[in-house]
């Protein structure tokens, strides 16, 4: 039996979902390394929601198996992968997506943490080139997304400690954004951030992780913005509008409809911490205000 590390053990304290899968877990890798005939081959990793197992096996060599938490983020995860088809994203071996399992092929652990983070989203913006591909229909649509994320943040009280004119702002361009019927016609990422990016052998980068939905190319660079967020300590506004342009600009998107849905999504993020913690961070609502703030002119 997998012996799962405390990490991830750790999980189950963040509620009655993570404390029964945390609890599966052991006979869950158990099961799926006998039916795919796999033999661990290396310490377990982890995600935020998932862990991961190098195993090797006859047929396919090194390889890793990932289970995840079986959440709408983690449904259609197979899907993305197998349309992508190792073309700038790790490649996926098989599936047993009622179990959230996959076996995928084994990359470098080195991620783009390690890099200048303009080069990073030089990188990042190259494989949204790649990934970006027509919509799947199986996978959650971005406008049915926004349109209750919407209805949240409109029921946001106005005495709540953001500034109203942001929250206004972001509702009315969410409105605006999933009434555009292309809103929903591109197999996005979603959360395509510098740990979500692997360093490996065929190419020099590969996606990994994605929580894949019907949506917009425009909605991928936030997460890129917030992540590293204590380099940018001292040349906050200049240092998210830098990776917000590098972002913009090689992938050929366009500014305005990119900047919206940062506005959006930093608005949602604020939204999600007010109203889902008891006790919200006042360090991440002053960093979704300042994105926010940095991206306009």
């Amino acid at each position: 039996m997998i012996d799962l590390p405390d990490a991830v053990r750790a999980m189950a304290v963040r509620g009655p979902q993570w404390q029964d899968w945390v609890d599966r877990l052991p006979r869950l890798l158990q099961t799926q390394l006998d039916d795919w005939a796999l033999t661990p081959d290396g310490a377990p990793m982890h995600g935020f929601c998932s862990i991961v197992v190098p195993v090797r096996s006859r047929d396919t060599g090194p390889a890793v198996l990932k289970i995840a938490l079986p959440d709408e983020e983690s449904e259609h995860e197979h899907l993305a992968l197998r349309r992508w088809g190792g073309d700038g994203a790790v490649r996926l071996l098989r599936a047993e997506p009622h179990r959230r399992a996959l076996l995928l092929e084994r990359l470098q652990t080195r991620d783009l943490k390690g890099l200048w983070d303009i080069e990073a989203c030089e990188i990042v913006a190259s494989l949204y080139r790649r990934i970006h591909v027509p919509a799947l229909p199986q996978l959650r649509r971005l406008p049915a997304l926004v349109e209750r994320w919407t209805a949240d943040l409109t029921a946001l009280p106005r005495n709540a400690p953001v500034p109203r004119r942001l929250v206004e702002q972001a509702i009315t361009l969410g409105t605006e954004l999933i009434a555009d019927p292309t809103c929903s016609a591109t197999l996005i990422h979603s959360d395509l951030h510098y740990e979500n990016v692997l360093a490996a052998e065929r190419q020099p980068w590969l996606v990994i992780d994605p929580k894949p939905i019907s949506g917009d190319p425009h909605y991928e660079i936030a997460p890129m913005l917030w992540n590293r967020w204590d380099e940018l300590a001292g040349y906050v506004r200049d240092g998210v509008r830098r990776r917000f342009y590098t972002l913009a600009d090689a992938a050929e998107l366009d500014i305005d409809r990119a900047r919206a849905w940062v506005i959006v999504r930093t608005m949602h993020n604020a939204m999600w911490e007010l109203t889902e913690q008891d006790e919200p961070d006042p360090d991440w609502l002053t960093m979704c205000v300042t994105i926010a703030k940095a991206v306009q002119d």
